[in-house]
């Protein structure tokens, strides 16, 4: 994989207002590991989750890695080599290997897909396309396929619902013209994988291995199920608390079929905050806004825009990342969710620091914004556009 500068050797190009006021002078010392302990598991008893894994990093290293309660209903203890389903987070790793194709001219952000495909995208119509990516000949009669760009499908702005198989009839349809606003479809990025797969020739399970997970020495992450993850690797809870096996996916999917653990993903972060990996412009292009986020949340997808005046102005879409200001300064996330999983990833560019929460119980989100802000401080996190209507548990609440 081609080598590139780390921030902290460009770090003024980098970061959005390097140098804004207060940005430095926000940031609080990290809480020691033993604090940090008390308090995730002061959050796990107060929402009754039964595993939640841990990970910080400061100037972009790994500084602590820890895991707490069960990885199944056995009782069996999470270990931070547990492997945990990834979810959404998928989706930035994978748009951080596209952004290294971008580095080597295989992808332009902004060439239509249906220049890289040798068809029309309604055309393929094959049982094993269909079954493997989704429907596009639902988009027949539809001429705006063919204005989709990868740039469109990274800030999730193709128009399509998350998916075509939860619309009312199970069709894929656009609901508002490309690239003209935000909304969540793991359909877009799905796309996505289509042009580099039939489009490029390549295979995203073999091209995230061996430019992503191998380089960053993540031995333990995969798009798809290994046979090795067997003996250690984490059932989830619901939201009643009933527990559910864990999923063994079949096939890589971009929207959201990697299996990692708390160890690999740190490992991941800390690469990617500093800088590793990406020239020194598609690191930045990543996190800097691409479009406005005008939504009240992000589920349900398609829900009106709300008026001017109503909308967060700092708050957009990166690449495969929300962007937005906070007291910090510049700051990005990416969260990851189904049924029993809960993960975020949280990063404010000054000095390089994240936190990483994947939780097998999707009860722990609920104390996602305390324990992001008793790590971190006040970065101004969008949490409740992200995950919804709840009452969030916070360390002063106790």
């Amino acid at each position: 994989m081609k080598r590139y500068p780390t921030l902290a050797v460009c770090a003024a190009l980098l970061t959005l207002t390097a140098g804004a006021p207060g940005s430095a002078e926000a940031a609080q010392a990290l809480p020691t590991p033993e604090v940090v302990d008390l308090t995730v598991r002061r959050a796990m008893q107060a929402t009754e989750a039964r595993g939640l894994a841990v990970a910080i990093i400061e100037d972009g290293k790994v500084v602590q890695v820890a895991s707490y309660g069960d990885r199944n209903a056995a009782g069996d203890p999470l270990r931070t080599d547990t492997i945990m389903y990834g979810a959404s987070l998928t989706k930035v790793v994978f748009a951080y290997m596209v952004m290294q194709m971008v580095d080597e001219g295989l992808v332009d952000l902004d060439r239509p897909v249906a220049d890289v495909l040798a068809r029309p995208l309604p055309d393929y119509t094959a049982p094993e396309v269909e079954d493997r990516y989704a429907r596009w000949s639902d988009l027949a009669g539809d001429a705006r396929w063919r204005t989709l760009t990868p740039r469109m499908l990274l800030t999730h702005s193709s128009g399509f619902a998350n998916f075509g198989f939860l619309e009312p009839d199970g069709k894929l349809r656009f609901h508002f013209d490309p690239g003209s606003r935000y909304g969540y479809s793991g359909d877009g990025i799905i796309l996505l994988q289509f042009m580099l797969e039939e489009g490029l020739g390549l295979d995203i399970g073999h091209e995230m291995q061996r430019r992503v997970f191998d380089p960053l020495g993540m031995t333990r992450t995969s798009m798809m199920w290994r046979e090795d993850f067997t003996g250690n690797l984490a059932d989830g809870w619901d939201v009643e608390g009933r527990p559910e096996p864990h999923d063994e996916r079949s096939m890589p999917r971009a929207a959201g079929s990697m299996d990692t653990t708390i160890e690999d993903f740190a490992r991941f972060a800390a690469a990617f905050v500093a800088g590793q990996g990406l020239s020194l412009e598609s690191r930045r292009a990543m996190a800097q806004p691409h479009l406005a986020i005008t939504t009240a949340s992000q589920f349900p997808t398609l829900q009106p825009e709300l008026p001017l005046s109503q909308r967060r102005s700092d708050f957009a879409a990166g690449l495969g990342l929300l962007v937005f200001q906070g007291p910090q300064g510049p700051a990005f996330m990416r969260g990851g969710h189904n049924d029993v999983t809960g993960n975020a990833w949280l990063c404010v560019e000054a000095r390089q620091r994240c936190v990483v929460l994947l939780s097998n119980d999707v009860r722990a989100e609920a104390a996602f914004p305390g324990l992001a802000a008793r790590i971190l401080g006040e970065t101004g996190a969008p949490w409740a556009w992200g995950l919804g209507e709840m009452v969030f548990w916070r360390p002063d609440d106790e």
